[in-house]
């Protein structure tokens, strides 16, 4: 509240500090801004500054006044000459704040003490497989063989989806590396372990079918005759690192198996190629060509289903 010399007054209220400042600041540069006979006149006035249940009185412009002002636990006490001590207040915190956070330890240095674990979801895939000394990551096993339990005659197995915080439950199992039981009877609906397997495909930084291979298996699908477009396809797959390699085939394989149900679960290869092409490669940068690259992304997915035995067989095959 602002009593004005000519007795008029005025109420300003918020619960923002920063929005009272403001007021507040505006405030005093038209004071400042007044003639000076003014100031002297209104020398020993008394500006009120009401916030919320607080009245705070501002005797700022008697600066030699020794006069105690009243305070309240609750309420903000503004000065003119605080300001400036309010400035360097807020400056400290920010450099206090950054040379916290300059100093905090890398993930790096985290993860060799322990304090935090190489994650399963998210990581690359040479780095799981790395971790685990193995060429397929182990919560792909578990995942194919829980589906070739007891999911292969389900209907729609791959294309309907489980319970989304169910998926999520499990993905946080899999990270903490606590044991796996997928036969556990919170996991007992298939399609959260399809969807985690999905997920898990989805999370890679750098999908399965790596990026510096994805325009040219893109051609390769384009070729009309398809014993050449085969060939081609094969030459490709073999160029992939290792953990790609041996983790698609044994998916591929897997999924074959899926299609070869399709009577029962009415997932065909072209189903398949429909759920997984966008999951398994896609281009490092999305241009406008985005529904022609989803169409070439099912149309290979497909072909491999088809012509896994010759894709993924022995040269004598």
């Amino acid at each position: 509240q602002i009593t004005t010399v000519s007795g008029n007054e005025f109420l300003f209220q918020s619960d923002i500090d920063f929005l009272i400042l403001d007021w507040f600041h505006a405030i005093k540069n038209a004071i400042d801004r007044l003639p000076k006979e003014q100031r002297i006149t209104s020398r020993n006035l008394e500006f009120k500054l009401r916030r919320s249940s607080s009245i705070e009185l501002l005797n700022n412009l008697d600066t030699e006044s020794k006069e105690p002002k009243p305070e309240h636990r609750k309420s903000l006490i503004f000065r003119l000459n605080y300001s400036a001590s309010d400035t360097n207040d807020r400056n400290r915190i920010k450099s206090r704040l950054k040379k916290f956070i300059s100093r905090r330890p890398s993930l790096k240095t985290l993860q060799e003490k322990g304090l935090i674990k190489d994650q399963i979801f998210g990581s690359h895939l040479h780095s799981v497989c790395e971790h685990e000394k193995s060429t397929v990551p182990q919560f792909v096993r578990l995942c194919i063989e829980a589906v070739e339990k007891r999911g292969l005659d389900v209907d729609g197995i791959y294309r309907v989806s489980g319970n989304l915080a169910t998926i999520q439950k499990l993905r946080f199992v899999v990270n903490q590396e606590e044991k796996l039981n997928l036969d556990d009877s919170q996991w007992e609906d298939i399609h959260v372990v399809t969807g985690a397997l999905k997920m898990f495909f989805r999370e890679l930084p750098e999908p399965l079918f790596p990026y510096s291979l994805f325009e040219q298996f893109v051609e390769a699908i384009k070729i009309q005759d398809n014993a050449t477009r085969i060939k081609c396809i094969r030459s490709l797959v073999k160029k992939l690192p290792r953990p790609n390699y041996e983790t698609m085939k044994i998916l591929f394989e897997h999924l074959q198996k899926i299609a070869a149900k399709e009577s029962v679960n009415l997932m065909s290869t072209q189903s398949l190629g429909i759920v997984f092409g966008p999951t398994l490669l896609r281009p490092e940068k999305e241009t406008g060509n985005m529904a022609v690259h989803m169409l070439y992304q099912n149309q290979i997915v497909e072909l491999m289903l088809s012509e896994y035995s010759k894709i993924f067989g022995s040269e004598e095959d």
